[in-house]
């Protein structure tokens, strides 16, 4: 598996759904989607272009999944339906890569929605390329907490606005975690935490995947660092001349 993509548009996506999956059956048996969140990265940069929509599931939402995602039901009360927003979200999401936390979980839902269309509608799969973030994680820290707060105490990422799961949210702060995890070297911890414990150590990741350009100094850029150098060993001591 590599960890380093080469797609050149990814959708990094979350969802929210009336509940869990029911034992032994696929996630989405007897559940809805009603939340939807996407983030647009290009070239590995974030766009600042979003898909965020609430969908009324026309059912009830689980109280177990209220506790999670604090989304009630007179929340999505007059949101639209899934097939209202269908198109809009798929010309969104059509030719890119998605990038999910536990993919097969937001896959299944949507494929799910895309199936009670009229006429149906595409697989996930037909109009994109899905890239399971989880298991990336599940690769760079075998043995390890991997869900998304714990990736972001990992990689010292801020989540304190995360009180309830929320799927743009989530979309957002995943898009922090996995442009970090899959982009080099991601933390220098100076304590005496041994490495592959939770937080410490420090974690490199092959980059022989990336293209990197090396760019030297000119002279003139080397005359003027000189120059400078001179104006430190003045006053002391200059540490970069040894």
């Amino acid at each position: 598996m590599n960890i380093i993509s080469s797609a050149s548009r990814q959708v990094i996506l979350d969802t929210e759904t009336t509940g869990m999956n029911q034992a032994g059956g696929p996630v989405y048996i007897g559940h809805r989607i009603i939340e939807i969140g996407c983030v647009e990265v290009i070239n590995r940069r974030l766009t600042g272009r979003t898909y965020h929509q609430y969908i009324n599931p026309g059912q009830a939402i689980d109280p177990e999944a209220i506790e999670v995602h604090g989304i009630t039901n007179q929340r999505v009360a007059n949101e639209p339906r899934f097939h209202q927003i269908a198109q809009e979200f798929i010309d969104f999401i059509d030719g890119a890569e998605i990038v999910a936390h536990n993919a097969n979980f937001d896959v299944s839902f949507m494929d799910h929605e895309f199936s009670k269309l009229n006429p149906i509608g595409p697989k996930t799969k037909d109009i994109c390329s899905i890239l399971d973030s989880l298991a990336i994680a599940k690769r760079l820290h075998p043995g390890q907490k991997n869900n998304l707060d714990a990736l972001c105490r990992r990689y010292g990422i801020d989540n304190g606005r995360r009180t309830y799961h929320g799927a743009l949210l989530d979309a957002e702060i995943l898009a922090d975690v996995y442009l970090i995890m899959t982009g080099g070297q991601i933390k220098f911890n100076l304590s005496n935490e041994k490495a592959g414990q939770e937080g410490g150590g420090i974690k490199k990741i092959d980059t022989s995947a990336f293209n990197l350009k090396v760019v030297g100094a000119s002279a003139d850029e080397i005359v003027l660092h000189e120059q400078r150098l001179d104006l430190i060993a003045k006053s002391g001591k200059c540490l970069w001349r040894g």
